[in-house]
């Protein structure tokens, strides 16, 4: 069995890291949405996890409860929070299945 070829090896893991790049900025454009309190206050997170967006119902207010209005945002952020996390690491692992990591190895099995 030959050595691996350590020019061949560089230039897959440059190759991965501007594919990697990609799929960062492509994730920061995304947008995901939750709400709590039956949409009375809505969350708006990018893909890179940063809210972008918080919508409150003028009803929330009507009520002078602060600690509803704290609980609701909290609830919703939380929410859309998670859902970008979870759509980012799905779209990790899909990468580093799909010839991202595995293009390192030609063996594809982990090692």
């Amino acid at each position: 069995m030959n050595p691996p070829d350590m020019n061949e090896i560089l230039k897959q893991a440059q190759a991965m890291q501007s594919k990697m790049g990609k799929l960062q900025a492509e994730l920061a454009t995304m947008r995901f949405e939750a709400s709590a309190g039956g949409g009375m206050v809505t969350a708006v997170a990018s893909g890179d996890l940063k809210i972008v967006e918080i919508r409150i119902e003028d009803s929330v207010f009507a009520g002078g409860d602060r600690a509803l209005v704290q609980d609701l945002t909290a609830a919703a952020v939380n929410a859309a929070l998670a859902t970008a996390q979870r759509h980012a690491q799905e779209q990790v692992q899909k990468f580093s299945f799909s010839g991202g990591l595995g293009a390192l190895n030609p063996n594809g099995d982990g090692t």
